[in-house]
């Protein structure tokens, strides 16, 4: 029973009618005073769980939903909090679509393949919008019944975000419950998301508009999860599909985006949707026997220039050198006064402040090896085989030593033995405490990047194993001023840019903030058929808030004194 009745006010909004009805909300079709439409989400704040509140307990979905603006993504008018029959209610209203989802449509009419991918790279736009704030938004729930067609403007518009979480909110938030397992990315099934699982989710729904099927099918009941994964070790059965003429380029695209590894998947929806239109030519490497692109490491030293490369950040670059470079380079001298070799070193902090790009930029200074894995590299649901990859990737950086092995999202990994933790996350941390014994001696340099260090386990913390723990916040104003002028070279500029006067008002953001301020002026003065100009800089960074929320280094919590 829907909680609204027909003709009831919400607020500004008279109810017409009902439209669908989920575990914590409602939809309905509602009028304004003038009579225009719109959609109202009404959310039973009782029945959503933890994982759909970030941590000052404001609602995700909301959070996410604000500002964005976009013709392939639906547009948040107003949100407000209700209290209903003594029950607490948040609703949210948005732009009317006057259409139909592409799961409806399809029913309906049927399609043909040029549709189908205008359809797409509608939705790829969108994508490309979410992916690209400053800290991405991953939509989680791409499936055609989350797609509507307008049929005024004849676009594709992205829905329902429920399910969507900005990056950093990190697999904590991230809940399974209620989505379609078979639009889940394979390291989405682990809670594990990214760009690359939205697009593999696109990659899903483009084969069943296409082919009114699924690419892998299993009968339900147990270890359905475990015998589906199984079923995505084996190339999708796309490539042999021949009932469908489908443009050049279309199936090999859905094959690729299909990649069981997120490295073998397009790395943006803007290529996804050039090879879909056949502006780029699809290269697909995406069988397990095929060895991956970085899995041998490189001699980082042969390009870039080490941490001459960092902008600014000058006290941290001068901690790396005197606990970090100095050892790697010199390790005999430091050895004649009983100074071994590290083996490891711990990079926290927000999110968006280049603990990636210090890793490799480190790598490049001692010209070590590279090698760099994330969880989803190393994660399996096989019995064993965790530990197997991580004993690999131990292996093959001692062959190759000197050797720095870089883990992104280190807590994914290596998460406290003494939580709620699955048992293979547990076997996990005791392969890899028992692989970081005297990797120093062996010639290894491990290195871990987390926004999250108190969700690591401890003894990984300890010394001998990531015993060098480095903050790595917001970029200085020194290096604030340095990324203007790095992202505003080239531009269409005025003259009168104040560097100085952008980095002071700039306190706070970080590298992705600084671009996507750049950026937005240099939209605003295309718009304008004007030169970028300090106005407009100084209007972007008025509109746009740093994307983090600065934070001083929590050392009791990782065992600083």
């Amino acid at each position: 029973m829907f909680t609204l009745l027909k003709q009831q006010k919400i607020g500004n909004y008279i109810v017409a009618f009902p439209i669908k009805q989920g575990d914590y909300a409602e939809t309905y079709r509602v009028k304004d005073a003038s009579g225009k439409n719109y959609f109202l989400k009404l959310i039973d704040l009782a029945k959503l769980n933890g994982k759909q509140f970030d941590e000052d307990d404001n609602v995700i979905e909301v959070d996410i939903m604000k500002g964005l603006n976009h013709p392939n993504v639906m547009h948040l008018v107003e949100q407000e909090e209700v209290t209903l029959g003594g029950r607490q209610m948040a609703y949210l209203v948005s732009d009317f679509i006057s259409g139909e989802t592409l799961e409806q449509k399809v029913s309906r009419e049927g399609s043909n393949p040029y549709e189908v991918r205008e359809w797409v790279c509608n939705v790829l736009a969108g994508l490309q919008y979410l992916h690209s704030q400053a800290d991405p938004i991953i939509h989680n729930e791409l499936t055609p019944q989350n797609i509507m067609f307008d049929a005024t403007t004849k676009q594709a518009i992205i829905i329902d975000f429920g399910h969507a979480r900005h990056k950093s909110n990190g697999r904590r938030a991230f809940d399974k419950k209620g989505l379609s397992p078979y639009y889940l990315a394979p390291e989405a099934m682990n809670g594990i998301y990214s760009p690359q699982s939205d697009l593999f989710a696109v990659g899903v729904m483009t084969y069943r508009l296409l082919y009114g099927s699924l690419p892998w099918l299993v009968k339900s009941g147990d270890d359905f999860e475990d015998r589906l994964q199984s079923e995505r070790e084996k190339p999708p059965k796309v490539v042999s599909l021949s009932r469908v003429a489908a443009p050049d380029g279309m199936v090999e695209t859905i094959a690729k985006a299909l990649a069981v590894d997120p490295n073998n998947r397009f790395q943006s929806a803007e290529e996804m949707a050039k090879a879909l239109r056949g502006e780029v030519k699809v290269v697909i490497n995406n069988t397990s026997s095929q060895k991956k692109e970085h899995d041998s490491p490189h001699k980082a030293s042969k390009s870039g220039n080490g941490l001459a490369d960092v902008a600014g950040m000058r006290d941290l670059k001068a901690q790396l050198q005197r606990d970090v470079i100095d050892l790697l380079r010199e390790p005999e001298k430091y050895k004649r006064y009983g100074i071994s070799l590290p083996n490891g070193m711990l990079l926290y902090g927000p999110p968006g402040c280049g603990k990636t790009f210090f890793a490799k930029k480190l790598a490049e200074e001692v010209g070590f090896n590279f090698i760099m894995r994330t969880p989803s590299d190393l994660k399996s649901r096989y019995v064993n085989a965790t530990q197997e990859n991580i004993a690999a990737m131990f292996k093959e950086a001692e062959e190759n030593a000197p050797t720095i092995i870089f883990i992104d999202e280190i807590n994914e990994l290596l998460p406290k033995r003494n939580s709620d933790a699955h048992e293979m996350s547990r076997s996990a941390v005791n392969e890899m405490l028992a692989q970081m014994d005297r990797t120093g001696e062996r010639g290894i340099f491990v290195i871990g990047a987390t926004n999250l260090p108190e969700e690591i386990d401890e003894a990984m913390l300890r010394t001998g194993r990531l015993e060098k723990r480095i903050y790595v916040g917001p970029p200085d104003e020194e290096a604030r001023r340095e990324m203007f002028e790095m992202y505003l070279k080239g531009r269409y500029t005025d003259f009168g840019i104040d560097y100085g006067k952008l980095a002071a008002l700039t306190d706070g953001y970080v590298s992705s903030d600084i671009r996507f301020l750049v950026d937005e002026a240099a939209r605003m003065a295309l718009t304008r058929n004007e030169k970028i100009t300090m106005a407009l800089l100084e209007e972007s960074i008025k509109a746009h808030p740093s994307s983090i929320k600065p934070k001083e280094p929590e050392k009791k919590r990782i065992g600083f004194k």
